[in-house]
């Protein structure tokens, strides 16, 4: 669609929605390093003046995508994690089912999930703009982590792991200050289990367990069931979460 022919009576297109929709269709065939705003406006038919005054330069476009790539990623996390809650699912089964639709989102979404989690871009460094977006996924994973430390969903650690203070105070303000004894360390062991799950995806995406095993969606959830296993939550593979 040609921006020129966008009409202005249109809510839902608007001249940037067109551009990021070409600049995401240049992603996948040229990757984060191949795109560049005169590329985007050969890709979508659009004019360069026309993309200029959106974007003036591509690190903006790149923000504007990558925000959009977590804000979509996030948003089918709590959509899950929202069915699974009226559905009185217990803490495993939310943690499996936002896991779960994080997943599907990567596999539906290659090229942003490669853009927000795969090698950095060249010459381009994410400004504090996309911080918000980017910290709603561990927040899904943090509340999940939390309701099953308030509703006595979590088993003890069999031994804490020594060392000094990990965490800056913006990680232990987003989930609500540290608990005490024995889970002084659920935040560490959060994160540890945020790294595993993102770790995974990529494992699965860049087609790194293709060929290792038989299910691979299967494997993912035994995957997530293990991990979960080092913050004490029991993840129930035989229930179903949506």
């Amino acid at each position: 669609m040609n921006v020129s022919a966008i009409s202005s009576n249109d809510d839902d297109v608007t001249p940037a929605t067109v551009i990021k929709d070409a600049a995401r269709q240049l992603l996948v065939k040229a990757g984060a390093a191949g795109l560049s705003l005169d590329g985007v406006a050969r890709e979508g038919g659009l004019g360069l003046p026309a993309v200029e005054a959106a974007f003036p330069d591509r690190d903006g476009l790149l923000t504007a995508l990558i925000i959009d790539a977590y804000d979509g990623s996030a948003a089918a996390m709590e959509r899950a994690d929202a069915t699974a809650r009226e559905a009185g699912a217990s803490a495993g089964a939310r943690l499996l089912g936002v896991t779960r639709a994080l997943r599907e989102w990567s596999f539906a979404n290659p090229a942003e999930f490669t853009l927000i989690y795969g090698s950095p871009v060249p010459g381009y460094h994410a400004p504090q703009d996309t911080v918000p977006a980017a910290a709603r996924t561990p927040a899904v994973l943090a509340g999940i982590v939390r309701a099953a430390l308030e509703g006595g969903e979590l088993t003890p650690p069999r031994r804490a792991v020594p060392g000094p203070p990990l965490l800056l105070p913006a990680a232990v303000e987003a989930f609500g200050g540290v608990p005490g004894a024995p889970f002084s360390d659920i935040v560490e062991r959060g994160i540890v289990l945020w790294s595993n799950l993102i770790g995974l995806l990529v494992f699965q995406v860049f087609s790194r367990t293709h060929d290792s095993v038989r299910d691979e969606a299967a494997f993912f959830d035994y995957a997530i069931a293990v991990a979960a296993e080092s913050i004490g939550l029991v993840v129930p593979l035989d229930e179903q979460t949506g």
